[in-house]
């Protein structure tokens, strides 16, 4: 089966272009830019995650799965085969990870009217150390398939990308495969970011705390691992990864990634790190308006709110020579919510399990757009989990029971207090990378919450937590009935998953039940 999926012989083959020649071959469809970079504009503009299936073929699907015969896996196959044999393809082989205990020969196929995936895909990842080795992970990839379809077949390594042009799909196609190879060596594949805080802590000691940072697109995963907390001097940051690491049971997290892939909707100067990466010549971005005399206008989404952009390491301030991160001493569960989750919260290892699971925030166009702005869940903050979703949640709780020195913390990027026409008080950039930095310096005083059970801040250093008091801005009768409904719909999501641990089942019920 692996060597029939994996098998292309086209007519003609471009074999591992240099960069400049990417450039040359995508020119056709490159918008020049005052910046000396370039867009393009696709005919898809988000991820196709309804049409996405995995093959079921020695493969237990999750809940939350879409499955596709291994008979129809094939019979698509040969047909993108018989189609192939008469084009002009691209093979381009790169490397994800930079370790000696995790790197992964990857190959695209694609045909060569796409140079532009290619082109980015390119600066994702690195140089492999022998392009002509047997991959361990191949993508085949048709745009102009008249059937829209992602199938991957997790034990072959192999996924067909068919009738979309957006380049998420290149990118998530290697890195869904890749968390499905390390979940079989008992690690974990999480769609985090991470970094290293280098802080004075409350004691006057000069250490380096690594944190992790799990958020769905639109949640402002990318905006806090890129943010440098207002550190300076002695104190600062260093940016490892944006995107996916790979945790093993130590908490060492493997990096994957040499490029960082962000969202530009709303990019300004107020987020000066990601804006001088985004404003260098050698980015390239998709579905960004650009005038005729090159000017880039973020903050247009006529063409999509899901205007991306792949920018160089090279070109992030606060990144080093290093992708890996040596322990994630924190993690972060990202969510966006408007009404009674406060801006932080710290977990035990069995409520960070639980939130792990629910995985709460809200859709983005990168998903569905159809539904964007609406709550969600999606384990791990995770759309691309191969296998029964509560094998994750379990074995992060082992991990955290292994590891007492990682702490886990929930952290709400939206609003608290939110009512019918009133959009509640606003958590700001500003006041979500002030938390993380006392986080980090281990300065915060914190209280039970008698309806969660987790710790709530009850002070922290230069920051007003009046203002963010969910409980203010509802009677006490509306604001019991929140905290019930919120309650019902977490027992019905982990309800979904009957092969989770009861303990983390549990922690969602109020203390002491």
């Amino acid at each position: 089966m692996k060597e029939v999926l994996r098998r292309v012989i086209p007519g003609e083959e471009i074999n591992n272009p240099s960069l400049e020649t990417l450039k040359e071959l995508a020119s056709h469809e490159a918008q020049a830019t005052v910046y000396g970079s370039v867009n393009f504009i696709t005919r898809v503009r988000n991820r196709s995650a309804k049409f996405t299936y995995i093959v079921e073929d020695g493969v237990q699907l999750g809940v939350d799965q879409q499955g596709i015969s291994r008979q129809r896996a094939l019979e698509l196959a040969e047909q993108v085969q018989a189609y192939l044999s008469k084009k002009t393809v691209i093979r381009l082989d790169r490397q994800m990870g930079n370790h000696p205990d995790f790197r992964l020969h990857c190959r695209l196929y694609i045909t060569a009217e796409y140079a532009r995936i290619p082109l980015q895909w390119h600066l994702m990842l690195f140089e492999p150390e022998n392009r002509d080795g047997e991959p361990d992970l191949v993508s085949i990839y048709v745009p102009e398939w008249p059937e829209r379809i992602i199938f991957c077949h997790p034990e072959a390594g192999v996924t067909y990308i068919l009738g979309t042009d957006y380049f998420g799909e290149c990118k998530k196609s290697f890195l869904r495969m890749a968390m499905y190879l390390v979940k079989k060596r008992g690690w974990l594949g999480l769609h985090a970011g991470s970094k290293v805080l280098r802080v004075r802590d409350k004691d006057g000691f000069l250490k380096e705390v690594g944190f992790i940072l799990f958020g769905l697109s639109g949640t402002g995963k990318t905006t806090l691992t890129m943010h440098n907390h207002g550190l300076s001097g002695e104190e600062g940051v260093a940016i490892r990864q944006d995107d996916v690491v790979m945790m093993n049971g130590r908490g060492f997290c493997y990096g994957t990634e040499n490029g960082f892939y962000i969202k530009t909707e709303g990019l300004d100067e107020s987020q000066l790190v990601l804006y001088r990466a985004a404003t260098a010549p050698g980015a390239v971005f998709e579905n960004v308006k650009v005038l005729e005399n090159g000017q880039i206008l973020f903050d247009d989404t006529e063409l999509t709110s899901n205007g991306r952009g792949v920018i160089l390491r090279r070109d992030v301030l606060n990144t080093d020579d290093r992708i890996d991160l040596d322990k994630a001493h924190r993690l972060i569960f990202i969510t966006r919510r408007d009404t009674i989750i406060p801006p932080v919260a710290r977990l035990t290892a069995e409520q960070a399990a639980a939130y792990f699971m629910l995985g709460e925030s809200i859709e983005t166009s990168a998903g569905d757009p159809t539904r964007a702005g609406q709550s969600k869940r999606e384990v791990g903050t995770n759309p691309f989990i191969i296998g029964p979703e509560e094998e994750e949640g379990n074995r992060l709780l082992e991990i955290l029971r292994d590891n007492p020195d990682m702490e886990c913390y929930l952290l709400n990027t939206g609003s608290v207090g939110a009512r019918p026409g009133i959009p509640g008080e606003k958590i700001t950039i500003a006041v979500s990378t002030h938390i993380l930095r006392e986080i980090a310096r281990n300065s915060i005083t914190w209280q039970i919450d008698p309806d969660w059970g987790y710790q709530v801040p009850l002070q922290v250093p230069g920051l007003d937590l009046k203002r963010y008091n969910p409980a203010a801005y509802y009677s006490p009768e509306v604001y019991r009935q929140l905290v019930e409904e919120l309650r019902r719909e977490r027992r019905q999501w982990l309800a979904k998953y009957r092969g989770l641990k009861p303990e983390i089942v549990a922690a969602v019920e109020p203390p002491g039940k």
